[in-house]
């Protein structure tokens, strides 16, 4: 991936109500990134696209679940019929569940899956063709820490995010040829919406007592990396520590994570 000029490209963001698609939504558009967000709440999305208005930029919605085919085709024709094209697809929108895999309702895999792994991966098939067609396109996956290191309590996530993260390195080979680059935001805990919306909790995570990183930071971290051309990027100095601990110990942090994660 070589270095690219943002300016004067067409974006779809999912997830983009709240948290780090919201961030990535503002700061996009202050770059004079032209936008297509997607997310459930239209409140929130039209209000977001005011604001971005008010403010010099040009951002559309389409409110609905991204894992509803209908709802990503619609994504892609805004982004065609209002954008004129497509250059660059964040695929943020993201779930998740706290508590042990044995006592949990079977459809929190379900759920998870589509939303974090299969969801995407379809949303990318559908775009293809227009990515295809675009400037310097690019494929930006938001996945997760946990994508590299997997933790207790949260097997259905981090199972996702692993699939996300294996998906993300096959493609970037695959259209290499193309000239579409696959960029992986990996972060750790961030201060959004994300605790309050899980979809079962049972039980609680000591660890996330520890802190986490501001959306905004989370979201102008991810841009960085889509302007210098970078493959994949950990964004915190905690996490890029529990990644390469795995890699250099993992039969320590085996045993750290089983006894206090």
């Amino acid at each position: 991936m070589a270095r690219r000029t943002l300016s004067g490209s067409r974006a779809v963001i999912t997830g983009a109500s709240s948290g780090i698609g919201e961030e990535l939504a503002r700061q996009l558009s202050a770059e004079g990134v032209r936008l297509v967000l997607v997310a459930r709440r239209a409140a929130r999305l039209e209000q977001l696209c005011a604001e971005l208005a008010a403010h010099g930029g040009t951002a559309h919605f389409v409110a609905g679940d991204i894992t509803a085919p209908e709802v990503r085709q619609a994504a892609l024709d805004a982004a065609q019929e209002r954008l004129g094209g497509l250059d660059i697809l964040v695929n943020n929108a993201g779930i998740g569940a706290i508590g042990p895999f044995a006592t949990a309702d079977p459809i929190r895999l379900t759920r998870i899956m589509e939303v974090n792994f299969l969801a995407p991966a379809e949303l990318i098939r559908a775009a293809l063709p227009l990515l295809g067609r675009g400037t310097r396109p690019l494929i930006v996956n938001v996945g997760s820490v946990l994508g590299h290191r997997a933790v207790p309590k949260k097997s259905e996530y981090c199972a996702s995010k692993f699939a996300l993260h294996g998906f993300s390195d096959a493609l970037r080979a695959e259209l290499c040829q193309e000239g579409i680059d696959v960029l992986l935001v990996s972060p750790s805990t961030t201060q959004s919406e994300f605790f309050e919306s899980v979809i079962e909790r049972q039980g609680e995570l000591p660890w996330l007592k520890a802190g986490s990183a501001p959306a905004p930071r989370v979201a102008r971290q991810a841009i960085r990396a889509m302007r210098r051309g970078r493959h994949e990027i950990i964004l915190t100095p905690g996490g890029k520590l529990l990644v390469w601990l795995d890699r250099l110990m993992p039969a320590v942090i085996n045993r750290l994570v089983a006894r206090f994660g």
